[in-house]
């Protein structure tokens, strides 16, 4: 049977396991819209389609699935990029479809036109530094295989974001039904076998060292590494410290966790690392700025070092390793848990964390290097409550990153996702939204978006989009009147010469009851006590207000 390729293109994202699709309708898309209208899956209308690319992005985060967006030609396809760019940095499968002007236009000028012909936007090579795969399709003779490459793209072991730019002619073009039976559905990630190898020499290593240590990446995560990872640690007293990304890979309120690693952290796994460890197995992790301390030689010098990577541009890209394994972390982790097992390989002398912690904090004090002043005691206290009032766990989209880094300790239960990749402001509404299209309290967790209200303002309207689709969500605002990070180093490094970095908030309150949402508003701790009262965290949208100083500062330098 004939069917449009607008229909071909709604079955394919069934097939995908595709459940919401945002984005903004317009003229050159609306067949593929008039396809949604019977479809499975729910279109949800967002504001700005940067918004839409991250709701995807978020999506595809908790659910694990694909993530999906859809815009129209010229602005709609360009007002992607930021989102489609965040979704390549964070190896996202984020599926875009935009619409584009009928192919006899092309190279005439028409409106909105992105063909890249006749002096037209190139939306092609626009997409081709952020995407794995993108495809402005002209025919429909090849489209079965436009759309397996696709999928193979999206549901691939390292899945990155595609996007497909179809003319509004060839949407309405008539194809045979059976042509997806042409495209493959099915996940290639497979669990290659380590080699014995690699193995047989982790372990060497690790019975040589006294004070080894895990540094512990995203990919302990995204590989599903989490549970040997956490086995392996306690088998042998290996404490374990994280990337930021990875923040949970084990449960960060465990006796053998020395939390994040990173130049906005507290500063004790920086210290573990440098005063005791003598082997570092550094799984999955990139070793970039914030996590190296701006690529500090000092961490590292004088220790073995163990690196596992399933990216071969990851694998020594700063430092020499002893050990360079490229292989996927979960197989890894899997093979080196049953090896030790097997081999009975003899436990470290226990470490006494909580000790550690509470030396390297009097040498902190000391030394002047505290992070976080009084003034921003009840910052840490909200994170205290939220650890003591959702034992069960909770989901966090995070773009002010400082604080949850060092106050926040992330359990097995909770899902942390820290706005890392390319760090675009104004992230962590949308993609909470577009996680909440998947929750809607189905994981009986509350879901939570903390910004600042630089950050807000790029993206605040998107509240509206929950409001209309009833999609719950907690949004913490830190409300300093500034753009803070720009603020500090304006202060640390160009003499408190301040520009284009202050500006006038509106009135919150009114803001929240203009959208019909509850508001609090937190200036110490003593205000942290009636939240519960006030708000139902898991089935409303709730805005939480927390005062800051301006001029209080984080006392770390990013040297810039």
């Amino acid at each position: 049977m004939k069917i449009p390729v607008s229909e071909i293109l709604v079955q394919f994202l069934e097939k995908l396991g595709v459940k919401c699709i945002f984005g903004i309708p317009g003229s050159h898309i609306l067949p593929v819209y008039d396809g949604l209208y019977d479809s499975s899956i729910q279109s949800v209308l967002v504001k700005h389609e940067q918004a839409a690319a991250f709701m995807a992005g978020g999506q595809a985060r908790l659910s694990g699935g694909i993530g999906a967006c859809i815009t129209t030609a010229g602005p709609g396809a360009t007002n992607l990029v930021t989102g489609i760019a965040s979704a390549y940095a964070d190896n996202l499968p984020v599926i875009a479809i935009t619409g584009e002007t009928p192919t006899h236009l092309f190279g005439k000028g028409g409106l909105q036109e992105s063909s890249g012909e006749g002096g037209s936007v190139d939306q092609v090579a626009l997409f081709t530094g952020i995407t794995r795969y993108h495809k402005l399709i002209e025919r429909t003779d090849y489209l079965a295989s436009v759309l397996n490459q696709a999928a193979k793209h999206l549901l691939c072991g390292n899945p990155g974001p595609v996007v497909l730019s179809i003319p509004y002619n060839l949407q309405k073009e008539k194809v045979d039904e059976s042509m997806l039976e042409q495209v493959s559905f099915a996940r290639t990630r497979s669990e290659a076998m380590i080699a014995d190898q690699y193995i047989e020499e982790s372990l060497a290593l690790l019975k040589q060292a006294k004070r080894p240590l895990i540094i512990a990446g995203y990919g302990c995560i995204c590989s599903g590494g989490r549970d040997a990872l956490h086995s392996i640690s306690e088998q042998l007293n290996i404490p374990v410290t994280s990337s930021l990304k990875a923040k949970g890979a084990i449960n960060e309120r465990s006796v053998l966790s020395l939390g994040s690693l990173g130049v906005t952290s507290e500063g004790y796994a920086m210290r573990y690392l440098e005063q005791e460890a003598d082997l570092v197995l550094l799984l999955g992790a990139g070793f970039n700025e914030r996590t190296s301390y701006v690529w500090d030689d000092k961490l590292l010098a004088g220790k073995k070092l163990i690196q596992v990577d399933n990216d071969s541009q990851q694998l020594e890209k700063v430092f020499r390793a002893d050990l360079v394994v490229q292989a996927d972390l979960g197989a890894y982790l899997r093979a080196l848990e049953t090896a030790i097992q097997e081999k009975r390989i003899t436990a470290k002398a226990p470490v006494d964390i909580a000790a550690f912690r509470k030396t390297a904090q009097a040498q902190i004090d000391a030394a002047g290097e505290t992070i976080f002043n009084e003034k921003f005691d009840h910052v840490r206290a909200f994170y205290g409550w939220l650890e003591t009032q959702f034992p069960q766990g909770l989901i966090m989209f995070d773009d002010n990153i400082v604080f949850a880094q060092s106050f926040y300790r992330v359990a097995s239960d909770d899902h942390f996702y820290p706005n890392t990749g390319i760090s675009s402001l104004g992230h962590a509404i949308p993609a909470a939204i577009g996680a909440g299209c998947n929750n809607k309290g189905e994981t009986g967790k509350p879901l939570f978006a903390i910004i600042g209200d630089g950050g807000f303002q790029m993206c605040g309207m998107e509240i509206m989009t929950a409001v209309n689709y009833n999609i719950p969500v907690n949004i913490v605002l830190f409300n300093n009147d500034t753009m803070g990070l720009i603020r500090k180093n304006q202060h640390q490094h160009y003499h408190d010469r301040y520009i284009d970095c202050d500006f006038t908030n509106p009135d919150y309150a009114k803001l929240a009851q203009s959208f019909g949402i509850e508001h609090v508003r937190v200036e110490n701790e003593q205000q942290l006590a009636g939240l519960s009262e006030k708000m139902d965290f898991l089935n409303d949208i709730n805005l939480i207000e927390i005062i800051l100083d301006k001029d209080a500062y984080p006392n770390y330098s990013s040297r810039r």
